[in-house]
Formats: structure tokens, sequence, C-alpha cells
């Protein structure tokens, strides 16, 4: 492999790992570092599932960019010799007439116009076919038999012995301290313990640590954490596909979505994505508190009443970096040469991991994409976000 220019990825997440893959393939010289362990325990691609899913509301590039990656994962199930793509399908559940609820509308709409086949649901329908939920509240959705979840920690592990088979250096145990720089040029990064690791590109995808270790990026990024929750149902049967499959209930009002039961973990995973609390990744803080317990508790009581009691075994904050706007930050620094960011929006990241490494290989080239213009770098992405367009990102 002919090595054109040498490139420093910051950061092993979802956004890095793709990104040193990519490059790697395309002929560069490629250094990856995170503090580790791999997985991060802190970072958003670590944890037991992660939705993939085709159903974006109104924002058709991301449900085509999800159709592109379908295939893909569909292919590393055969390619790493795991099931790490499940495909059960999701739905999304509605107390009110589903033409009442833009996002779910027209996620429905644009299934069937990418030629797609939802089914409509009701009380009916889900008494039969989703027995675990409360029929008498939800009265309308619809199931998409197209999409599901992966086991994302094991995705992020797979794709970091990918990366290493294929060439690319793995610095694990080095943390981001600062920029090596010339003048308005970035020509590298120097970690806490004083390694200098010099590169022609530095690509940071850091995730939630992207304001924290880039000051003049904070006015874009919000660290925002979320509470994760893993339940264990006294009877599993009426939470395992096809009788359960990943959700979003009343997902614009709620903020709730979950998967199935997991395959080897044998809980039911539930998860809340709002504007969260906004924290440094690293802050004492980043615990689930009591009041967001009780809400959960709440919202197992009308929607999935064999819940109510069930065990909690594990918690934690998911912390994600968002942008203003919800969508991904792909794009070069125009102040900094050789400075390119790849993150935000990371809670919904994982999902397009196999489209992830060509978008950002590509800002790293300099060419364009599809993609490049949604993912620009825009300084008047700034502000409170709609939250009504913004919230299922996750």
């Amino acid at each position: 492999m002919m090595t054109r220019s040498s490139t420093l990825v910051v950061g092993a997440g979802i956004f890095g790992v793709t990104a040193a893959i990519e490059l790697r393939r395309r002929g560069h010289r490629v250094q990856l570092l995170d503090p580790g362990p791999l997985p991060h325990p802190l970072a958003a691609s670590t944890d037991i599932s992660k939705a993939v899913r085709m159903d974006y509301g109104s924002d058709d590039d991301y449900t085509k960019l999800v159709l592109e990656s379908f295939p893909i994962w569909r292919q590393w199930n055969q390619d790493y010799g795991a099931t790490l793509y499940h495909e059960p399908g999701v739905m999304f559940a509605i107390h009110e007439p589903l033409e009442s609820r833009p996002f779910e509308y027209e996620s429905y709409r644009r299934a069937l116009a990418h030629g797609f086949n939802p089914v409509r649901l009701n009380p009916g329908e889900f008494r039969r076919r989703f027995p675990a939920w409360n029929a008498d509240y939800y009265v309308d959705g619809y199931y998409n038999p197209v999409g599901g979840y992966v086991q994302s920690g094991k995705v992020v592990s797979a794709l970091v012995a990918r990366a290493q088979k294929l060439g690319v250096e793995l610095y694990e145990g080095q943390t981001f301290d600062r920029f090596i720089e010339n003048g308005s040029r970035v020509g590298g990064v120097i970690a806490k313990d004083g390694s200098r690791f010099e590169a022609d590109t530095v690509v940071v995808a850091a995730g939630s640590w992207t304001p924290h270790i880039m000051p003049w990026m904070a006015p874009y990024f919000r660290s925002n954490g979320m509470p994760v929750f893993w339940l264990k149902p006294a009877d599993p049967d009426p939470f395992t596909p096809p009788r359960f499959v990943g959700f979003g209930a009343d997902i614009t009002v709620t903020g709730y979505y979950g998967f199935p039961l997991h395959p080897e973990q044998g809980v039911v995973k539930i998860a809340n994505h709002g504007l969260g609390r906004q924290m440094h990744p690293e802050s004492p803080e980043r615990v689930v508190t009591q009041e967001e317990t009780d809400k959960l508790r709440e919202f197992l009581r009308y929607t999935f009443p064999a819940l109510v009691d069930a065990p909690m075994i594990y918690t934690r904050v998911c912390l994600y970096c968002d942008t203003w706007d919800g969508h991904f930050w792909i794009a070069p620094d125009p102040a900094r040469e050789g400075l390119v960011v790849a993150t935000g929006g990371s809670g919904h990241g994982l999902k397009f991991a196999p489209m992830l490494g060509p978008i950002i290989a590509d800002a790293v080239e300099g060419k364009v994409n599809a993609y490049s213009h949604k993912f620009r770098w825009r300084p008047e992405a700034q502000g409170v976000r709609n939250e009504e367009e913004a919230r299922y990102k996750g």
C-alpha cells in the first residue's frame, strides 16, 4: 500500500475508528489515539445496543444514508463472523392519530415512498403483535420491518481489530493535551505524558470531549447527558422478537425509546433522548438521578405494565456531542490548516458506521460527496435548536 500522507485521528469511538480504517484503505499512514480502554467506557459508542433505522421524519438525507448503510451492516455480520447487526424491525407508537405527529407521520410516508412496507398499527394490532404494550393507551403508530439495532460495544471492538489488521497504528492509553501548532497550521498532537504525534492532518473525533479540548468549538456543541436503563423482565417472552422490537414511544413528546430483550445480557434497555443535562464527560455528576428513575417508572406504568416493578440491573448516563441543529459536523477547520473535526450528534452516529469513514476521509482529502453540504463547517449553527425536529436522533 503506497503511503500518500499521514493522518492522526484523536478518538477511537465510532467516528474515529471508521475514519482510521477508510483513510488507511486509501493509502494514508494512520495513527489512532485514545485514552482507552477500548471501547472507552465513557464514550457514546460504548453500550450493548444502538438503533439502526431509516425513520428520520422529513429528513431524507439521513434516511438515504441509513439505506446505504443497511447492506454493509449485513455484510459486516458475515465479514466479522458474528451477528453485530440484528434486524427485527422498529416501531413507533403514539396515543394520538399518526397524522397529528409530524415526525412519525413523515417517517411512515417516506418509508412508503422508498418502496418499503411499514405496517400501520391500531389497538388490535398492538394486542396481537406486540402484547407487552398497553394498547388502551397507544392507539396508533407503525411497524417498519426494515431496521433494528447493533451490539455497539462489540462493533467498536471489531472495527478496532480491523483497523490494526490493516496497519493503523493504535496508541491506546494516550490522552490528548494540546495541538502541535506552527502559526495557523496544526501539525500533530502532544499527549498528556508529553509524547508527540506528528502528522500532515489531525482528525478530532473526540465525541463529547470535543468542546472541552477545543474551546473555540464550545458555541457549536453541547455535551449532553441522557439516562439509560437496563431492566430485567420477570417473563422475557413478551419482550423478545418478534413480539417486541426496537421502539420510539411518543418519542417527540416523551423522548423514550428502547430495544428488545438483549440476546446476551437478557435485559430490556430503555433510554431517554431530550435536551439532557450539560456536563463534562468525566463529571462526577454523570450518574442517573432519582428524578430520572421516577420518570422512567411512570412511563413504564402506562406503557409496559409488566416492567413497572422489574429489577433495574444497570444505569448509565450516555453523553452525546450535540450540535445545535442536530446534524454531524465533518469538515476542515477554516482557521487551522491541517485540522478536521468529525463529530456532532454522536448519539445517533453509530447507525451510520458503514458510511462515516468515507465521509470523514473525503473531508480529509478535500473531496465533495452527497453529504458534504449538510455536515459542512457552519458557524451560523448556534443557539437553541428546534427540539421537535431534533429530539429523536438517538
